[in-house]
């Protein structure tokens, strides 16, 4: 063993760069790939970061005025208050939308307790001494500032700098400027369920409410498992007629929970191939250094190293490479990746208080090190089967000899550069497949999240072909106003609206009324609704329905079964001949038109109104114009898009792409690096019948190039393939089906292979320079 020791001692001070090299890659991959958790961790849990970075609340109570809210900081369990706040419940308005808002009465600093959390614009300031200006009678009081929360803000198209129409409790107008955006991790407002929060200064809530008002105080407790019961102590302390509500973290918590879920099962997948991906380029740097040691190795068998010796020393000298990289990876972000600049580094300095992080900073360095190992234990296996007799392996060709297609390139005048490079790039089938693979795979991962990239632009630039062709919902305000037939053509008048589909929505038993589905009637025989169908066909005929992926299986059924369900008591026999992509209500949709529900009953009459705007048309204009023709009595909404829960995922693939790209430059300077040194020999002959330096240099750079490509083509193709099989898969899981992914552009993929085939071009560069400057012999070092 003290052999093995100083054996491996002097290896390491006779193979410094290799060991550094070594040492880094691991580092380099252990940090990107702890900074891909922190990514998905961040992405996944959008709750749960809102709540760390917020110093949330665990428990909101709104309470009626003159409840004494400060007692409840005494309670035992209670750390911290958020509050109290007085309140006033609103109406507000903007771009045609209205929606139910709860004003805070908040100061000019953001309380350090559940903070509202400001993403775009600014927080409250104080206006200046003679700024605030009356708006007339249309506009009430003083123009003030507002800042709206997140999913508020979404259903008003609101944003900084615009001006919001606020109706009091007394009914009265007033216009409120807003001046930002914010998050909190309370429940989301939801159209005819919890309302909207914004802030306010106490002035401008005080001409808004004219004294009419509530309270509102969060509490952030020591221990979270205590909620039910500080809840029930709160109320005893305030007297439980004066709470009028009470909301806690476990609530909100769930409403992002199928983002969460969604998110989770997209990203583990990323990191699963990432890791994977990771050990394989760290044992391939591993494994091309024990490849150049053979003459060292055959040196040592010769003085009387044991093959397990020998084997033993590799193991423990590249443990502790492995070891030592990984451990300055994990250090390098436990202390500098909060200071990395942009989402990376808030990322990381959030993940700190996320669940999983210490699983993660010990389960991905500890699971990269038995990767490691035993890609290590197998190198070093094969190093103690080396032969200490180096002419027997000087004595073997080196390569496969010259195919009759390459001798008659030369013969055509091909640049010899580009038929050697070529033959050194694909060998045999066997040395050919395995670099090649190695390198796809990174790329295989980059093309899969460019494929979650293309279907989340997809929800955006063509909702239509996601299974959303309405960009609006109107119903109106005056069941007794204008018939259906008038208020059909005042909205078909408005510019920038292509057709106008009544609708109707009923809750309908599942045969053995064991759950309730969403029964919808869109549209008429005549107009049928243009349902976005993947499979199967529209609607032709009477008694017929599509229905989303979540209710087939709900239902056990495919397309083209019949279905009986029960509305109001009454049977209700649909055909389903068509698989709609639906995004809303988890897919337990079923589509048919408004004369089929009419059928049942009569009396029936539209609920609402699905507007599909023309291409290019901005449904915030046309809300707007919507609301002026229609004299204010029409409810404008948008319609809720799938990739608005997604959106954090956006920074996430970015950053995804960037760490898969340094696992791809390792792995393709391992195998540059590789190939210069098992091709020696046949370079230096070349060089010694009449190549020149810059020849020897292009055959060193095109072998790269064309194994980049090669990698590229491939990696790029099962991408896609297996990127829309997963995608496919997750719609299906999560009910809206699938048919949704969409393929990255071909300018897209041609920007992928291009930018693998730079990369390896540079990264030749260096080692094709320092292969062409060797001087002409054959010594023992090009032989093994």
């Amino acid at each position: 063993m003290r052999a093995t020791l100083r054996w491996a001692h002097a290896d390491f001070r006779a193979h410094r760069g290799e060991a550094l090299f070594v040492v880094l890659a691991s580092a380099g991959i252990i940090a990107s790939l702890l900074l891909a958790g922190a990514l998905f961790s961040y992405a996944a849990n959008p709750w749960q970061r809102i709540f760390n970075q917020s110093h949330g609340a665990h428990i909101w109570l709104h309470t009626r005025a003159g409840a004494d809210a400060d007692a409840l900081a005494g309670l035992d369990g209670v750390a911290a208050l958020s509050g109290p706040y007085r309140t006033a419940a609103t109406t507000v308005e903007a771009h045609g939308a209205r929606a139910g808002v709860t004003l805070r009465a908040a100061a000019t600093a953001p309380p350090e307790t559940g903070r509202p959390l400001v993403t775009s614009g600014g927080w409250l300031t104080r206006p200046e001494a003679g700024t605030r200006t009356r708006t007339g009678t249309d506009a009430g009081a003083g123009t003030g500032a507002v800042v709206l929360e997140a999913s508020v803000a979404r259903a008003l198209w609101a944003e900084p700098g615009d001006t919001v129409r606020v109706t009091g409790p007394d009914g009265a107008p007033h216009a409120l400027r807003v001046s930002g955006i914010a998050e909190v991790a309370e429940p989301r407002y939801h159209p005819g369920g919890a309302s909207g929060i914004g802030w306010v200064l106490d002035a401008d809530l005080d001409e808004i409410a004219h004294g009419a008002t509530g309270q509102s105080v969060g509490l952030r407790l020591a221990d979270p498992d205590d909620t039910d019961f500080i809840v029930q102590r709160a109320v005893t302390v305030l007297g439980a007629d004066r709470v009028a509500q009470v909301t806690n973290w476990q609530q909100a918590r769930a409403e992002a929970g199928g983002d969460d879920r969604l998110l989770g099962q997209v990203f583990a997948v990323f990191g699963l191939g990432a890791l994977l991906a990771a050990a394989l380029a760290a044992a391939g740097a591993i494994g091309a250094r024990v490849r150049g040691q053979l003459r060292d190795i055959a040196i040592l068998k010769a003085v009387g190293f044991t093959p397990g010796q020998v084997a033993r020393g590799f193991l423990v000298q590249h443990l502790a490479f492995a070891l030592l990289g990984v451990t300055l990876g994990t250090t390098a972000i436990a202390l500098l990746g909060a200071r990395i600049p942009g989402r990376i580094g808030e990322a990381a300095a959030v993940w700190q208080d996320l669940p999983g992080h210490t699983g993660l900073m010990i389960g991905v360095p500890c699971g990269a090190v038995l990767l490691i190992a035993a890609a290590t234990g197998l190198s070093a296996w094969r190093a103690g089967r080396v032969p200490p007799v180096p002419v027997a392996r000087a004595a073997l060709p080196s390569a496969a000899p010259m195919t009759a297609l390459g001798r008659r390139a030369l013969g055509m005048r091909v640049p010899p550069a580009l038929v050697l490079g070529w033959r050194a790039a694909f060998p045999r089938r066997g040395r050919t497949l395995v670099p090649v693979a190695r390198l796809a795979l990174p790329l295989v991962l980059i093309t899969v999240a460019l494929v979650a990239w293309s279907t989340l632009d997809q929800f955006r630039s063509r909702p239509a072909q996601m299974g959303l062709p309405a960009a609006l919902t109107v119903r109106t305000e005056q069941p007794a106003g204008a018939s259906d037939a008038e208020l059909e053509k005042v909205l078909a008048a408005v510019p920038d609206v292509a057709e106008v589909h009544p609708g109707a929505e009923v809750a309908a038993l599942v045969p053995g009324q064991t759950g309730t589905i969403t029964l919808r009637g869109l549209g008429t025989a005549g107009s049928p609704y243009p349902s976005t169908v993947v499979e199967g066909r529209p609607l032709e005929g009477p008694d017929e329905a599509v229905a989303g992926q979540g209710l087939l299986d709900l239902l056990g059924v495919r397309v083209g079964a019949w279905v009986r369900m029960t509305v109001e008591g009454r049977p209700q026999i649909l055909h389903l001949v068509g698989r709609s992509i639906e995004p809303e209500s988890g897919g337990r949709v079923i589509t048919t038109t408004l004369d089929a529900l009419r059928e049942r009953d009569p009396a029936l009459r539209p609920d609402f109104h699905a507007l599909v705007l023309h291409k290019g048309a901005d449904p915030r204009a046309v809300s707007a114009a919507l609301a002026t023709a229609a004299g204010g009595t029409l409810e404008v909404r948008e319609t809720p898009n799938p990739a608005d829960r997604l959106e954090p995922a956006r920074a996430v693939i970015a950053a995804l792409i960037a760490v898969l790209a340094l696992i791809g430059l390792t792995e393709l300077l391992t195998l540059i690096s590789t190939g210069v040194r098992d091709r020696g020999r046949d370079l230096l002959a070349l060089k010694a019948i009449g190549l020149t330096p810059r020849q020897i240099g292009s055959v060193i750079v095109t072998a790269a190039g064309l194994t980049a490509l090669a990698s590229a083509v491939v990696g790029t193709v099962l991408g896609v393939l297996s990127g829309s099989w997963l995608v496919d898969a997750q719609g299906a899981s999560s009910g809206i089906g699938a048919g949704i992914a969409r393929f990255p552009s071909a300018p897209v993929l041609s920007v992928v292979v291009a930018g693998a085939v730079l990369g390896a071009v540079l990264a030749a560069l260096v080692p094709a320079t320092r292969t062409a400057r060797r001087r002409l012999a054959d010594s023992l070092s090009e032989t093994l």
